[in-house]
This record gives structure tokens, sequence and C-alpha cells, in this order.
């Protein structure tokens, strides 16, 4: 498609004038039926919020594929707005700052609500204008699943099944194949509730990656907030057209519902495609630039991303164009929940002050439409006071990085420390994030239901790695091994990446099943990442943004030890079920719903001397509730030595729950360590003797 220039030859309509094209502000972008608006046939309302501009034209393929435009004549409180005969579903549009004295000097600008987007060849980004049509969801409906039982597999839509041998080749890589009967198999089997997408915002890649020849693979660079990515679409949909890949995307969305996983989206409203001030506008900048961006006193932008630019939630119209988005998604495509990139961006004031209380996150506290809806922070940024986990409103949970930080340290760390002759940390932190890191958000008025707890995300080291690498090998990227964090409480166990040592391989494996079983045994929300329950690699790179191949592509001819793996983590997340299946909902938001006993290798309670003493390596976990008395136990093991631990004893309990657990026996379900596993049924009683293996998680069932 050609350009607008003062020399294409274009029809100009006076949009909005003459009897029966009366127009609305509202709502924004194109609409076929705007309530209140007369009908006009072949005629649609035309929006846009450009307060900073004196006039607007819209550009569009007509019904005989010619580019033509109409100017927007109406303008109500900084919305230009019009009727516009001819523009027709599937039309290619945008905006053209009109100056009717010098064309030339406009610029093509994306409508911010466009439903669809294209690129075409010259390099320039078209919406496309999709008629609203019904969806057959037939009986199928959002699961609700409640925090309590909540299991989330953070996930990215082409790398899931790009090698999938059971998913047709045809599907792989895409929406369709994402809800292959294969991939709903394998995450029902691994106890996932709730799949994370990383961005299907329509997105594109930054001018440095394309110098580079490098696509921006994760997709945290939006072009359009309420258009789904087209190339996520099988090629038949993408060849249909933006109504086929709008329903492949809800067809996914309703097989994974019918199996009972919910859909969350992560969603990066912090910053824009449009990069710094001085790169290109492609919409927002065109529009409103003062309105939409934060700015300085001396006018440049004020970056609170690391991105370039940073949308500023104190305007009304970035509020309500993220409100709208978000309201869409749910209407729409019946999404679950939202994950908020840098999300400290989205609660500072005009001071740059982030606020529990901000306008932003009371509009979705207030919404009818988001109740019900997971809402998960990513809880900081990279300005002032940029850390605030634990101090989201009450309606998000938080993700953890101070869990992320504890676990890796005490297990894989620490490890590493202490066959180094060194010492590590003692079993307080690890308690603490055991227990939902309820101290975190006490201030917030939240509980541990408010912690989503992770070890790993899609950015850092993937789990196998962070117990095969000292170090981070980002030299793919292009930056020179710049990129990405530096400090990631790593450890290779002695051979850096991957090895054909048998003994260093089953001690990696033994430190990541020490790790999965702490996420999974943990109270809060826990978070998988995708590959994780079967030994992923990505060769050390802790920053795979721009690699879309085999690296950050997920592969399925599993090893004996990925297998394991695999089968640990079921494992695993299975106990968990069972150990939530007595508690109440409620559990663990209140105190009174449930406890957490914690103690010594002698079978007594933990003394604080023991509890900031870096030589205690090792605790026992009791957990029970008031309807069920004792749900399970677990025992701590991050010493180098086996320990013979006595088992809590009936009237030690009693002494916490209040009442004796009579005939209480303790059944051995899961240990991380392989030649205790050999054990697995075996029966002790309260008292009884168990000796626990260096470095491992023993887990029973009460």
């Amino acid at each position: 498609m050609a350009q607008p220039s003062a020399d294409v030859p274009v029809s100009l309509q006076n949009a909005g004038s003459g009897p029966g094209h009366f127009s609305r502000p509202f709502p924004r972008g194109v609409a076929a039926n705007v309530p209140g608006l007369p009908r006009v046939d072949d005629a649609v309302n035309v929006a846009v919020f450009a307060p900073e501009l004196e006039a607007v034209d819209v550009w569009f393929t007509d019904p005989f594929g010619e580019l033509t435009r109409a100017k927007l004549f109406d303008k109500t409180d900084g919305v230009h707005h019009g009727v516009v005969e001819g523009l027709r579903p599937g039309a290619r549009y945008a905006f053209w700052e009109h100056d009717v004295e010098h064309p030339e000097n406009g610029q093509l600008l994306v409508d911010p609500y466009a439903r669809a987007l294209e690129e075409h060849d010259d390099g320039t980004f078209w919406g496309v204008f999709v008629a609203e049509r019904d969806f057959d969801w037939g009986s199928v409906t959002r699961p609700h699943v409640p925090w309590r039982d909540t299991v989330i597999y953070e996930a990215h839509v082409k790398g899931q099944t790009m090698l999938h041998p059971d998913v047709p080749e045809d599907l792989r890589g895409t929406y369709a194949g994402f809800a292959h009967p294969a991939m709903i198999e394998h995450l029902k089997s691994i106890g996932v509730t709730t799949v994370e997408l990383l961005p299907i915002h329509f997105h594109i890649d930054e001018p440095h990656l394309q110098e580079m020849g490098l696509p921006n693979y994760w997709g945290y660079n939006t072009l359009g907030y309420f258009a789904p990515h087209q190339a996520y679409a099988t090629a038949a949909a993408q060849a249909a057209g933006p109504q086929a890949v709008q329903d492949e995307l809800k067809g996914m969305i309703k097989l994974l519902h019918a199996a009972g996983i919910e859909v969350v989206l992560d969603v990066v409203f912090n910053h824009t495609a449009e990069g710094g001030q001085n790169q290109q506008a492609l919409s927002w900048r065109g529009l409103a630039d003062r309105h939409y961006y934060r700015h300085s006193e001396d006018g440049s932008y004020f970056d609170t991303t690391g991105c370039g630019n940073t949308l500023d939630f104190n305007e009304p119209a970035v509020i309500r164009l993220a409100m709208d988005s978000l309201r869409y998604w749910v209407d729409e495509f019946h999404i679950d929940g939202f994950r908020f990139d840098l999300a400290v961006s989205l609660g500072r004031d005009t001071d740059n002050h982030f606020k529990a209380s901000h306008p932003f996150f009371s509009a979705i506290a207030a919404s009818e439409t988001l109740t019900g809806v997971k809402m998960i922070a990513e809880p900081w940024d990279v300005s002032m006071g940029g850390w605030q986990t634990g101090h989201f409103p009450r309606g998000f949970a938080d993700w953890n990085d101070k869990f992320r930080d504890t676990v890796r340290e005490f297990w894989v760390a620490d490890h590493g420390r202490l066959l180094a002759g060194e010492q590590g940390a003692s079993v307080a932190r690890l308690a603490g994030a055991l227990a939902g890191s309820r101290e975190l958000f006490a201030s917030s008025g939240r509980g541990a239901l408010a912690s989503v707890n992770l070890v790993t995300a899609h950015d850092g080291f993937t789990l196998r790695d962070l117990v095969s690498y000292d170090r981070k090998h980002n030299e793919d990227n292009g930056e020179e091994n710049r990129d990405g964090h530096s400090h990631n409480n790593s450890f290779n166990h002695g051979v850096e990446g991957q090895t054909g040592d048998q003994d260093i391989n089953v001690e990696r494996l033994k430190t990541a099943s020490n790790v999965m079983a702490t996420l999974a045994i943990s109270l809060g929300v826990p978070m998988i990442t995708a590959g994780d329950e079967m030994g992923k690699t990505q060769e050390g790179n802790n920053n795979a943004y721009c690699q879309d191949n085999p690296m950050s592509w997920l592969h399925w001819n599993l090893t004996e030890h990925q297998r394991s793996m695999l089968r640990t983590t079921r494992d695993l997340f299975r106990i968990r079920k069972e150990f939530l299946s007595d508690q109440p909902y409620s559990y663990p938001a209140h105190d009174d719903a449930g406890f957490l006993l914690w103690f010594n290798s002698n079978g007594d309670p933990l003394q604080q001397d023991e509890w900031t003493n870096p030589d205690t390596r090792l605790m026992q976990m009791l957990i029970g509730s008031p309807s069920s008395e004792l749900d399970g136990l677990a025992i701590f093991n991050g010493g180098l030595e086996p320990v013979e631990v006595c088992l809590p004893q009936g009237e030690v309990m009693a002494e916490f729950i209040g009442r004796d657990p009579e005939r209480a026996r303790f059944e051995l379900r899961y240990s991380t360590d392989p030649d205790s596993l050999a054990q697995q049924g075996v029966v002790r009683p309260a008292g009884g003797k168990h000796t626990v293996a260096p470095n491992s998680v023993s887990v029973f069932r009460a």
C-alpha cells in the first residue's frame, strides 16, 4: 500500500456534515453501531483523541481498494470525530495530521484503538476495521480458579509448541497449537490451572534489533493494545484475515477453559513501541505526545522503564486507554487475568512517587467488568523507589522477587559456598518464603495469597541453567554479554555449562528438585516457567528476549534426567493439591485458617538462636488446619551431611494446636534424594526417627 502523500489521488469527504451525519466522540476508534447515533448505511463513526492537533484526516481503502481520505470535522474535548462513508470491514485505515497548505508534512498514525494491525512492505503500519461479530462460546465459561488452588505457568505462545512432535506442523507455534490436546494434557499432568502468556498484543521489533537482524521474541514492545499479534495465528487464519485470527485466539481460550485452565495476559502499559523521543512517531506521539507520555520540566521524556518513554497514568486519556483495553479483552476474549509489566510505573503520581491509591488502581477496583479477574503486578521499575513488592493494593497479587532470591540463595548459591568451605544462610529467610512472605504483604492488608512465588521467569536463567552456570552467556544477543543480570545466585556444580559427567548431572537434578519442591510446598501462588518442569536450557543465556529459535523454544525429546525432572514436578504439585484439599478457601489468607509449625532436628520447636544461626541448615515444617488437624510435614536439609531427625511428637504438637493428634503417623510421599525415594511409602510415627539425606527435601503426608 502506498503511503499517503500530496501526489496520491484521493477523494475528500465532508465527514460529519449534512443531515444524518451527526457523529460522536465515543467510542474511540472505528464503530459501526454507536448508541444514540442514527445509523447511516455504509458508514461508521470514527473518533480519535488528538487534542494537540488542529485537524485530523482518516485515510482508508475504499470498497474498490483505492486509497481515499475523509476529514474528521468535529472536535469535542480533544477528540476528533466524524461519520465516514465507505470504510467497510476489512478496510485498512490510519490517521493523518491534516495540513491543507502543506499535506506532505503530515505523518501516518495508527489508531490506538484498532482491533487489528498490519505492516506493509513500505514499513508503514495500518489498522484494519474488524466488524463486530458474535463468537460461539457454547456452554464454556471462565473457570474462576480460586487463588488458593492456582498454579501459574508462564509461557510463550510460539515457543511452547514449535518443536512439539505431537502437534501438527501447520499448528506449531500458533494459538491453535497451544490448545492442541497434547499441550492441554501436558499442562493438566503437572497441575497447571492458569497459563500466563507473554505479550500477545500486536508488537514490533525495536530499531536496534532490526539493525542486527534480531527480533523482539518476547514481545514487550506494544503497538496495539486491542489487536492480537497476528504472527501467532496459523498461516490459514492469517490468509483469511483479522477476523479469522481473532476467532483462532478465541478458539484457543475456549478449549483451555473447557479443560479448566485460565488464560492470563502479560500486558505492557508502561511504555509503547515508539521508543525514545527522537524515534519515529507511530501513533500516540503524533496524536497527543504531551498527554500520553511522562515529561520532565524541560520537555524531555521522563523514563521510568529503561525503554525510552513511559506512559503517563496521571492523564485520564491514558487510564481510559488501559481500562478500555482490559475490559475489551475480558468482554470479547473471556480473558481471566492480567500480569502488568513494570507495574510500578502505572502507579506513579505527578511527583513520581508510587501510590497504592493511584486512580488507575482505583478504576480497576471499581470496574464491574474486572471483578473477579486476576490482577498480577510486576512490582518494580527502574526509577526512584522502584521496588514495591508487597505494597500494591488489595485485589492485586505481586511477583515475589524476595521469594525468588531467598530460594535461589539457600538451595543453589549456598550449596556452592558450603562445598567451598564457606558459610551459608540460616533457615530463617527460607521459612519466611515458605510461609508466603506474610511480613512483606502485611502493610497492604494482604496475606500469602497475594504472593506469586517464582524462582525463574522468562527473563533470567532457566532452572536448569541456574544449577549449570556460574555466569551468564548472552553473546548471541549482540551486546558483548553486557545485557542481562550478572547477580543470579547460581552454581554450576563444578563445570560451567552442559556436561556428560553423570555425577554432576545427578547433583544438579537434586538441587533443581529442591527448588521445585520449595516452590510447590510454599504458601502463596506458585508460578512455573515453561520448560523448567522438564529441564529446559538456554545455554546460559539469561536474557533471551531476541532469540526466536531453538534456544528459546521448548524441546520435547527428553533425556532421562529431563524425564526425571518432569516426574518430580508432577509428583510435587500433586502433593501440593493434596495438602490444600482439606484447607478452607480462605487459607492461607487468614492466620486462623491454618497453621505452620517449625521444628528442629530433635523434634522440638525451633528456638530464636537456631533461627539466626547460619549453621542451622535443617528445619521441619508441619502444615495443618483446624478442620484437618494435620495435613503434612516437610523436612528441609540444606547441609552437606545426612541428619537423623526425630519427627515432631504428639505432646509437642498438642501444645501448639490445642489438642492431641491421636495416632499421628507420617507417610513418606516424596524425597528429592534418589536413594531416599526408595523408601517412598514408609510410615513413621510421631516422634519416630527418619534419616534425611544431605541437600534434600523430604515430604510426608500426615
